[in-house]
This record gives C-alpha cells, sequence and structure tokens, in this order.
C-alpha cells in the first residue's frame, strides 16, 4: 500500500520539526467527543505569536492492540469480507 504524497509531506514536516526542536505535546479536547486527546504539534511563529499545527494524538491504548501492520499479502489493505462477490 503505497503512502500518499500529502501524507508524506505532513511526516517530512513532523520531522522537520521535531529536528528543529519545534514540536510540542498539547492536552487538547476531540472536537466529536470532548474526551481528552495528547496531540503532537509542529510549533511556527506568524509575527509575535505562536502557531501550533496539528499532526495527529498519540493513542490512549496500547498501539499494538489498536493497529495492524501491512499485509504483504493484502497490498490494497481492504479486508475481504463475504457477500462482496469472492468466494466463501
Amino acid at each position: 500500500m503505497a503512502i500518499p504524497d500529502p501524507v508524506r509531506t505532513n511526516f517530512n514536516t513532523l520531522l522537520r520539526a521535531a529536528g528543529d526542536g519545534n514540536l510540542a505535546l498539547m492536552e487538547c479536547l476531540d472536537a466529536e467527543t470532548h474526551e481528552v486527546r495528547y496531540v503532537l504539534c509542529a510549533v511556527g511563529r506568524d509575527g509575535g505569536d505562536y502557531v501550533f499545527t496539528p499532526f495527529g494524538h498519540l493513542a490512549d491504548c496500547n498501539p499494538y492492540d489498536a493497529y495492524l501492520p501491512p499485509d504483504p499479502a493484502n497490498p490494497s489493505g481492504f479486508l475481504e469480507t463475504p457477500g462482496n462477490g469472492d468466494a466463501a
């Protein structure tokens, strides 16, 4: 599964921010659920003001339980489900 260019660009921006010491971890509220989230942000300046650009939040559980690694046998990343035309 190829990583889309905009995602790769954001990742490179995040790496530069970390390398320059311009990375912050902020406590925020989820916009929909209002649950606390710990958000990785790049820190920039706009004149005399600081600007925080959010890139994502840290997993609030064991990340090994939250994500599945890429499957080389299924490069599209889509799960096969019964009834989608495949033989079961």
